[in-house]
């Protein structure tokens, strides 16, 4: 089916972790698109959205709507500005974690991705990880 959703009639999904928050909007949800998802992503100055992660399966791209992002990859630091985008592949070579670069200014971008399952997110800085399943998500330590 056709969907068709709007940011500003999108309710606001506050994500906390480790001291550190974001909001997410989900305007296309994987549960209706079936393959792919798009959400809009605000960060307040000083913080950032996920943390450092690539995934196995799923690849993501992120559109900068508003304001200064800082990505963190395995290259090194990449510095986005609005109407810029960054693609991410599935692999160690597409981690990623953005940052808002500002200290004034909300960063909003655009994140739009495959959503197949099963997919493995691994988090790099804490030896952790995700798997996204049909039964859910199940969490686990690197070894």
């Amino acid at each position: 089916k056709i969907i068709i959703a709007n940011y500003r009639e999108t309710e606001s999904q506050v994500i906390s972790r480790e001291g550190n928050s974001f909001a997410v909007k989900p305007v296309i949800r994987e549960a209706d698109a079936g393959k792919c998802a798009a959400s809009f992503v605000e960060v307040e100055p000083g913080r950032y959205a996920y943390g450092y992660h690539y995934h196995e399966v799923n690849e993501e791209v992120f559109y900068i709507i508003r304001g200064h992002a800082v990505v963190r990859t395995p290259e090194g630091e990449k510095n986005l500005k609005e109407g810029d985008a960054i693609a991410f592949p599935a692999s160690p070579e597409g981690a990623h974690v953005i940052r808002n670069g500002s200290a004034t200014e909300k960063l909003i971008y655009l994140d739009v991705g495959t959503r197949l399952t099963p997919d493995v997110v691994h988090f790099p800085d804490t030896a952790s990880g995700m798997v996204y399943s049909s039964s859910g998500v199940h969490h686990f330590r690197e070894s």
